[in-house]
């Protein structure tokens, strides 16, 4: 049998991402995130603790291109656990269960993340310009 005749998995042929099975992998995603950053930031804590040498080693790698790439990627994390985090104490407070509020938290939590994201980063850079 000629392998593109061969049927598909029906998962396939009818699934569709939907806004909340996206959120839902995103909050499991960020919170994994969140604790590889926790892991980072204790690496810097202890360069802090191991001498100039060290911290300054530390901050060339977070100053650095790929460091801040992280920090942004890590802050949107946290912003984004933090407010799906919120979305879902609703949810357990018997809240928010009809679909089109389903929906509307779930649009709102990524827009305030984002909100969030550029707030902070750009109080961080406009901070390092001066």
């Amino acid at each position: 049998m000629d392998p593109s005749d061969r049927p598909l998995s029906p998962h396939i042929q009818i699934y569709k991402p939907q806004l909340t099975s996206v959120l839902s992998i995103m909050h499991r995603i960020s919170g994994f995130g969140l604790g590889i950053g926790a892991l980072l930031l204790t690496y810097w804590l202890i360069s802090i603790a191991a001498g100039p040498s060290q911290f300054e080693t530390a901050q060339n790698l977070l100053g650095s291109w790929v460091g801040i790439c992280l920090l942004i990627a890590w802050s949107f994390g946290f912003f984004f656990h933090l407010c799906n985090g919120v979305r879902h104490l609703f949810w357990d407070a018997g809240k928010g269960y009809e679909l089109k509020n389903v929906y509307a938290t779930g649009w709102l939590v990524v827009l305030i993340s984002f909100v969030c994201v550029g707030l902070v980063w750009f109080a961080v850079f406009s901070r390092w310009s001066v």
